[in-house]
């Protein structure tokens, strides 16, 4: 039984960063600030001329922001997309940025959406490994210890307490998503913008 109750000091040790991070808000287990929508003019210095309707795209423009909105294009490529552009106005560039932003922005709240389910779901699972490390040391203590009862428990416990570790280890990738998300949508402004600029 010793190595169980170790094995969910090293768990319950590991729960406490994940969670205490977020302690003031305890939906959100990323040591990153929760910020549920990012504001596109921090990032564009060159607003539409009429902020109240959404810039129309041409088509070339449509085709490079559906292309700059691909995570898997790397920073390099999406650069030397955009100088391929040439015959773009520098109008088309702001309402390239501004779809993309949107793009980007949406998949930054999904994917922030679910590290909240799943922290959820991870508090949900510390309860339960709580519960049944309790039930093992209640039955324990009997006068006539069940150990049968007691082996399946600690079994149970053990499982639990490995699934609880790997989806730590994950979400703590999962909250590195949005700044990712965030890092790129700044480095594409800083593309785009050069554009304008020139």
């Amino acid at each position: 039984m010793r190595p169980v109750f170790t094995a969910l000091a090293i768990v319950f040790t590991g729960i406490s960063p994940v969670f205490a991070a977020g302690s003031h808000d305890p939906d959100w287990p990323c040591i990153q600030r929760r910020v549920d929508t990012l504001s596109a003019a921090v990032m564009w210095p060159n607003p539409p001329e009429n902020q109240d309707t959404a810039p129309v795209l041409s088509p070339e423009a449509a085709r490079l922001a559906e292309l700059l909105a691909l995570r898997r294009l790397t920073l390099e490529e999406a650069e030397s997309a955009v100088l391929a552009s040439a015959n773009l106005a520098s109008d088309d560039y702001t309402a390239i940025f501004l779809d993309v932003f949107e793009r980007l922005n949406q998949r930054r709240s999904e994917v922030m959406d679910g590290i909240i389910r799943y922290a959820r779901n991870q508090a949900r699972m510390a309860q339960e490994i709580d519960a049944l490390r309790v039930e093992i040391a209640d039955l324990s203590k009997g006068e006539s210890p069940d150990f049968d009862r007691i082996d399946q428990l600690e079994e149970d416990l053990d499982w639990r307490a490995r699934v609880f570790d790997d989806r730590r280890r994950s979400l703590t990738y999962a909250c590195e998503t949005p700044v990712l998300l965030e890092k790129r949508l700044y480095a594409l402004a800083q593309i785009l913008a050069a554009r304008v600029t020139e």
